[in-house]
């Protein structure tokens, strides 16, 4: 694995960044052109948009003789197909309305490159549309990519989603493995990559996580309406993914899709807290999330920490969950100085899930006895490395904000499991109102401050505390 050496983020703080002057710092970094750039049409480099011609090379060609002289490719009206595209430094990739790009259904024009998938540093396919290791690069325009999902969804866990490589991954006991082993396309990859925008599109139907940052520094996501569900649903079709990256403005996105809307990530147990860089310094803004299991996520990958973060103006419809925690006895990591706040739900199940022991079958990988002795791919070996001593890889989650919250039609408030070790402390929650079939459950936390938090349930059962310390009850 050559990936680039990760480093220190350019700046760090010793408490929570104001949202003012991190917007300041984001702004300033973003990409911006004088004028109006030259214009590459792919149509004059062959590019057909018919719908079924190949115009990998025809789009690559106008790509490269944009990023001579910081010019735009342009599209005409149409459909046009294609395999992996690589944009470089200075380029404007605008794909305007009546714009769509198809990911062609052949794995084969999907180069395998270094990357980290799920937390892990691997080989995988890049995805349809790459900004690897570059800068100043815009990705705009009203028009649409299609990511053609059900073609790569299909090989996961077949049509009827009971078959597939799923069930046979399952049936030999190594359910973790497979969402590394079936390699799906994702529409968009920003990776080693800094002062990137995307702004604008519409992406739908995406083949795994519709929009990954991975160790890149001052990226805009804005206006982006994510639908990763057309025509079906896929695993992990997660909107916004920020990867161990920092100064990441993410804001007026809609977003629907089959796992968490918007996540928050950094690194996967042994080789996340090898790699140990956080994401930090990030504002998520003015968005709606419609289905999905997240409304905004932090985790399950966090190895490496996340800090400095604050989510304002966002509208939950029927998202699985509001604020939502991931995290496993084997992640380790530190999460500090989080504010939610201004934050309205609307039917999510659940709007406050803090769960620090997620999904057993695939947080804690083991070797079924039939591997032994065999050949086993090397991230199998990364994801089964132990943690030394066991007590590193105990996540922390502290000094967190969460204020002006309003949750209507709510099954259960409050779902919150963390560790023994290191219970969920410093909780401040202020200005809160949540209507509820039942309020729920809180294991192993510490030290929260309620002010003016209203619960309303129509179950007689009272918020459950089990180990909590210094949690105060809120009135019903």
């Amino acid at each position: 694995m050559h990936l680039r050496p990760p480093g220190r983020p350019s700046l760090e703080y010793d408490e929570l960044v104001p949202v003012r002057p991190l917007l300041c710092l984001i702004a300033c970094s973003c990409v911006s052109l004088q004028g109006a750039p030259r214009e590459f049409s792919v149509d004059r480099y062959g590019a057909k948009g018919d719908g079924r011609s190949l115009a990998t090379a025809a789009i690559q060609k106008a790509i490269d003789a944009a990023a001579t002289s910081g010019g735009a490719v342009v599209f005409p009206p149409g459909n046009y197909v294609s395999g992996a595209l690589f944009l470089k430094s200075g380029v404007e990739f605008r794909l305007a309305a009546g714009v769509v790009l198809h990911a062609v259904e052949d794995d084969s024009q999907y180069p395998i490159r270094p990357s980290r998938i799920g937390g892990i540093e691997m080989s995988w396919p890049v995805a349809l549309l790459n900004v690897i290791d570059q800068s100043r690069v815009r990705i705009t325009g009203k028009g649409t990519i299609d990511g053609h999902g059900p073609f790569w969804w299909h090989k996961f866990w077949g049509a009827d989603q009971k078959s597939g490589m799923l069930r046979d991954y399952v049936a030999r006991g190594v359910r973790w493995a497979v969402d590394y082993d079936c390699q799906r396309i994702r529409p968009i990859l920003i990776q080693n990559s800094r002062n990137i925008e995307v702004r604008d599109l519409t992406i739908r139907r995406s083949g795994f996580w519709t929009l990954t940052a991975t160790y890149s520094q001052h990226v805009t996501i804005a206006g982006l309406v994510i639908r990763a569900n057309e025509g079906g649903q896929g695993p992990s079709t997660d909107g916004i993914d920020i990867d161990s990256s920092s100064h990441i403005l993410i804001e007026d996105c809609d977003i629907e899709c089959n796992d968490d809307n918007i996540c928050l990530k950094s690194g996967r147990d042994a080789d996340g807290l090898r790699v140990n860089r956080p994401t930090t310094d990030v504002v998520i803004r003015n968005c709606i999330t419609r289905a999905g299991h997240g409304m905004v996520t932090i985790g399950s990958d966090m190895s490496g920490g996340v800090r400095n973060v604050e989510v304002y103006g966002i509208r939950a419809i029927g998202t699985k969950a509001g604020i939502r925690f991931k995290s496993a006895r084997v992640r380790g990591g530190l999460v500090e100085n989080i504010r939610f706040h201004d934050i309205t739900m609307e039917a999510v199940p659940v709007p406050f899930e803090f769960n620090l022991d997620w999904f057993p079958a695939f947080s804690y990988p083991k070797l079924p006895a039939s591997f032994n002795g065999k050949p086993i791919p090397a991230h199998w070996i990364a994801m089964t490395r132990a943690i030394e001593p066991p007590e590193r890889g105990i996540p922390e989650f502290r000094d967190i904000d969460i204020a002006r919250v309003t949750a209507t039609g709510a099954q259960r408030a409050f779902a919150v499991a963390a560790h023994p070790e290191k219970p969920i402390r410093n909780l401040r929650w202020t200005d809160i109102s949540v209507s509820s079939e039942m309020a729920g459950s809180i294991r192993h936390a510490a030290d929260w401050t309620i002010h003016n938090f209203k619960l309303s349930t129509t179950s007689p059962h009272p918020l459950a505390l089990e180990d909590c310390r210094n949690v105060p009850l809120p009135p019903r």
